[in-house]
Parts: C-alpha cells; structure tokens; sequence
C-alpha cells in the first residue's frame, strides 16, 4: 500500500497493455448477498447495498463451539480474497476446529457497493465506523445458505482475521466488539494511522541487499542533485525516459515504482512478485562490489552519474515509461504527469482506485515522504507532505454535502488503541521486514512497547516475512516453507486453545438462572 499516486496509475498501464490475470475460484464458491444499510448511524439515508461474501463449508461439523473464521476483505474486490478461502488461512483454521469460513467483502469494493458514483458526496459513507458497523451487523444476523444452525455471533464464536488495513480492522473489531468477536487475528495490521510513514521506504533501505540499498542511495542522491542544476535537469530526465515530464516532482515520484514491489514479494512462488529482485539486479549489474557503487562516469553534455544511475535509468525506461502507449496518441505528460486536476476527477464506478484514496486522504494517511534530514533516503527528498497530499484535493473537491479534510484525520483511527491496541484472545502477527511493521505493535521506530507472546494473547514475528505471510498456503501444507508451516501450526493451536474457553451466553445465563 504505497499512497504515491504514480503508483496506482501505473498499476493501470500495466493492466492496459494486458499483463493482469483472472482469478476463478469464484466459480468454487458461490456467492451470497447480505442487505446492509449505507448509513448506520445519522440516517443521512435510507439506502442499501448488497454486502457481498462467500462461504466455505467443506470441513463444517454442527456442534457446539464450532467457529465462524471471518476473512475480512479490505481494500479490495473480494473475489481477491478467495485464495485465503480456499488453501489460505481460512481453510486452515475451518478444518482444524470443524468450522466455516467465510471473505466478507468490504463496502465500497467489488460489488458491495451502495452509491452512483464515487464523487466526494457518495463515498462520505466510507470511513472506518460504517465499516465496521457492516461486520458487526453482518455478525449478528447472517443466515447462511444450506446450513440449518444459527451461526450469528453469540450463539457461536467467530474469529475474525484481517491482513495489513483488514488487520487493524480485525483488532479494532475485537475491541470494540468484545460480545459478537470472540478471537482475532491481526495480522500486518496497521492500527498506528499516521500523516506521514517515511519510514516505510526506510525498512526497504535496510532488509534489502546492501549493495542494491546503496546504489539506491547513492543514485538518489545524484538525481536530487542534477534535478537543482539547470543545464543537466533535461539531460537527466531524457536519461530516464522522461524529457517530456514537466514537473520534478513527478519525475522523482515515478522513481518510486520499483520500491512498492518490495511488499509484494512472497513465501511461495506461484504468487510472489519478482519485480525488486529484478530491480535490483539491474540496478546492480555493474556493481559487484560496494566499492563500486561510489564509481562514477562522464556522459555526453556534462552530465556525471554514478553507474548504478544508468542502469536505474534503463530498468525504468523498459520496464515503466514503456508502459504508457503513446501509438494510442498518449505523451509522457499524460501518463506521469499530475498537473491536470481534470484526469483525477472522473467519479464513474469503473474508477475503483477512488475508495482507497478516499480513505487514506481522511482518515489513515501514510504519505510516503522522504525521511527526516541526517538519514539516507531510497526516494527523492522532493517527495514531501504537500506532493503526496495533492491528490486528495484535486480527486475529492468539496461536495454538496462533504468535504475532505484538509489533512487526514488519523486520530479517529489511533483513538482505537493505536501501538497499544490490546485485549485476550487477539493475536498480533507481523512480517520481520515488513515495510508496514512501523505501524503496527510490532514497530522498531518507537512508539510501540515490547510483549510477550503467550496463548492468550499471541504477539509473533515471521523471521525474513513481509506482508501478512500467514494468510496464503497450500493445498498440501507439508510442502510450505518450515516457517509458514510453524506459523499456521500456532496459529490452529492458540485458535483450538481459545475455543476451550468457549460458552454459549445463553446457555450460561439459563444456567445462572437455575441457581
């Protein structure tokens, strides 16, 4: 989740040009509608939408205790989530207690969606409280198909799961919910919202290999250096592939690219990106050696570049600028640039990157600037609060009857527990070189205050992991990774441990009443 809005508009160049892929597990399991309203609270509305979800029965056994694992689908089509159903962690911890489990598609995304358009007006139904809300009213009235028990929460304990912003939602259900969530699992969650993460790019910095993280380094440095020099700016930029590009800024954000893949790599091979590695090895191809990363050479026009910077700007000329089609009359400026407000401003449906711009600009912010003077940066020092910002002012222009904030309010998040958000049976899960581990109760940057990982309330690292590693597995789990393989195995034991622990309320309270 880098917020760079270069990110999200190359990300759909890479789909223009066809490289995206399919996911069909939808046709596994069938989909199930749930009316939710669209506002809980002020009744601004009396509209519905139909919350999407899917269900995975196979290893259900009716009996008491048996558990509802809830997956919950984040920032995304929940179609997407549908890995985790059917070999992930859902599957993992159904067949374990004799349970079901269910994605649980989140408003906004995929189908579950409420509104016309997604203009400023439309989407001020999205925000963490709404959503929230969606789960626990989900929870106390759900009636599933082909299955005769009651399974709404009380009658039976669910355990809810969540990786990366699904994470602080599964941890912020826990605690706000403590009667319908009897579990959680919080994993990469990111319950520190914070205006500014420079600190993301910093974890890359230091888990990635030591001669790529000073090519990046030294490369950085250079280009913030020939950007301030007049006669060599348009020579670099041409370097790059970019002479068209008007503004630094968007020069420099476009840099950025390679970096967001790191978060994308995985423990198994089949979804794991190889991007960074790809990077990095171009990146380093004439630098075998750290004493070789200082090695510099003299181009044509005057311009001096450390080699790495070379082939920096060859990876981005094959691999990003080609991307944008200009044989379909697109420039360079069309494709990287940000000035025009007007290309922001479609609400359509179809431009589904809005709901998660939406929510970043007000309410979880994460802003990726450079980091503070004195330490070494992998991203231009150009990239500050003001660039990153801009894209919520020129997407969300003040409606009817909402206007964003002018900074995003991350209070309403941290108000929830923030790095000390806590409670029995909610478990922690984090990736050792996760770049979102510095926002959650895992974080090395401060804030956070070391725990003790016990049955009740696990708090566990992933040695080497990266984003949310305990979600996806595979239909034999014997052939993952010795880690991933621990990792789910305590997780079904302190799941089995915590449903020991299980009573009915109602049974409890008839029994009360017979003494």
């Amino acid at each position: 989740m880098v917020w760079a809005f270069h990110i999200i508009w190359i990300s759909l160049l890479v789909v223009l040009v066809g490289t995206g892929g399919s996911n069909a597990l939808h046709e596994h399991f069938s989909v199930q509608t749930f009316t939710q309203p669209l506002d809980h609270f002020d009744n601004t509305t009396d509209a519905t939408f139909q919350q999407r979800f899917w269900v995975n029965t196979r290893h259900y056994k009716p009996r008491h205790g048996s558990p509802v694992i809830v997956i919950d689908g984040g920032e995304t089509n929940g179609e997407d989530r549908l890995p985790f159903l059917d070999t992930g962690v859902g599957d993992i911890l159904a067949r374990a207690t004799g349970g079901i489990a269910v994605v649980l598609e989140h408003r906004y995304y995929g189908k579950s969606v409420g509104v016309q358009n997604f203009s400023t007006d439309s989407l001020r139904w999205l925000n963490n409280e709404q959503a929230l809300e969606d789960s626990a009213n989900f929870m106390r009235n759900v009636k599933f198909e082909n299955i005769n028990e009651n399974l709404t929460a009380r009658k039976t304990p669910w355990i809810y799961y969540g990786g990366s912003y699904a994470g602080a939602r599964a941890a912020h259900m826990r605690v706000l919910y403590p009667d319908l969530v009897f579990g959680a699992i919080a994993s990469s969650a990111v319950t520190h919202a914070v205006l500014m993460n420079w600190e993301y790019m910093d974890v890359i910095r230091f888990a990635s290999d030591p001669i790529c993280s000073s090519n990046l380094v030294n490369s950085i440095s250079m280009i913030d250096s020939l950007l301030k020099i007049g006669p060599l700016r348009g020579r670099l930029k041409s370097l790059f592939g970019l002479s068209e590009l008007e503004s630094d800024k968007d020069f420099a954000s476009v840099l950025e690219y390679p970096l967001s893949t790191w978060q994308d790599q995985n423990w198994d091979p089949a979804v794991s990106s190889t991007t960074f590695d790809q990077f990095c090895a171009t990146l380093n191809g004439d630098t075998p050696t750290l004493k070789d990363t200082e090695r510099m050479v003299l181009l044509a026009g005057g311009l001096k570049a450390n080699i790495a910077l070379l082939n920096y700007a060859k990876w981005i000329r094959e691999n990003i600028v080609v991307l944008c089609p200009q044989d379909m009359g697109l420039t360079v400026e069309d494709c990287f640039g940000t000035n025009e407000d007007s290309k922001y401003q479609i609400t359509d449906l179809s431009e589904d990157w809005r709901p998660w711009v939406f929510q970043y600009c007000t309410q979880w912010g994460y802003l990726t600037t450079a980091p503070p003077v004195g330490i070494p940066t992998i991203i231009s020092r150009l990239l500050d609060i003001d660039y990153e910002h801009k894209i919520c002012i020129q997407a969300f222009p003040p409606g009817e009857y909402y206007k964003v904030p002018p900074l995003p309010n991350v209070t309403a998040v941290n108000v929830l527990g923030d790095y000390h958000i806590a409670a029995d049976r909610l478990a922690f899960i984090d990736g050792e070189v996760d770049p979102w581990r510095p926002y959650t109760p895992h974080s090395t940057y401060g804030g956070a205050e070391e725990r003790e990982d016990t049955v009740v309330r696990p708090f566990k690292i992933i040695p080497g992991g990266v984003h949310h590693w305990d979600e996806n597995g595979l239909r034999k789990g014997e052939k993952e990774p010795k880690k991933i393989r621990q990792i789910h195995s305590e997780m079904v034991e302190f799941v089995k441990a915590w449903l020991e622990d299980w009573e009915d309320p109602f049974d409890e309270a008839m029994h009360s009443n017979r003494k």
